[in-house]
């Protein structure tokens, strides 16, 4: 291999290695609220409410936590307003659990498992985010 394209590999594994594992931002504590306590966002058996549950679960675990917002967030991916989880296709499907990002990613289908570094969503959490994508993921 040459010279340059050995470095140029070598630069994007370094900068790759970077993003993945030195970015500041996410903790790796527990869910918190913003007072430190735990989550404790319950998501109820049907007409789940965006700005009631999947917003204020998300500001607690990804937004605020450094990870998904703000100016460089982890893969691209914002989380900061209702707009933002359709912005990059496929985050979330709505209507299809199934094909959404997002529950892929919280139940660490395969993948790494969301969020990362920290106790995952309970159980009531990833049934809430689905149930809120098969009703439509509408901004209510």
């Amino acid at each position: 291999m040459h010279k340059v394209s050995r470095d140029i590999v070598i630069g994007f594994f370094l900068i790759f290695i970077y993003l993945i594992f030195l970015t500041p931002g996410c903790k790796d504590d527990t869910l918190t609220g913003p007072d430190g306590s735990p989550s404790t966002v319950m998501f109820p058996d049907s007409a789940v409410s965006y700005s009631a549950q999947v917003q204020v679960l998300f500001n607690q675990t990804c937004v605020f936590s450094g990870c998904h917002g703000g100016s460089l967030p982890q893969g691209r991916v914002r989380l900061e307003a209702y707009g933002d989880w359709f912005s990059t296709p496929g985050v979330v499907v709505p209507f299809n659990p199934g094909q959404s990002e997002l529950v892929t990613r919280v139940e660490g289908n395969g993948v790494l498992r969301m969020p990362l570094n920290r106790n995952s969503l309970n159980q009531n959490q990833i049934n809430g985010i689905k149930r809120w994508i098969q009703e439509g993921a509408a901004n209510n």
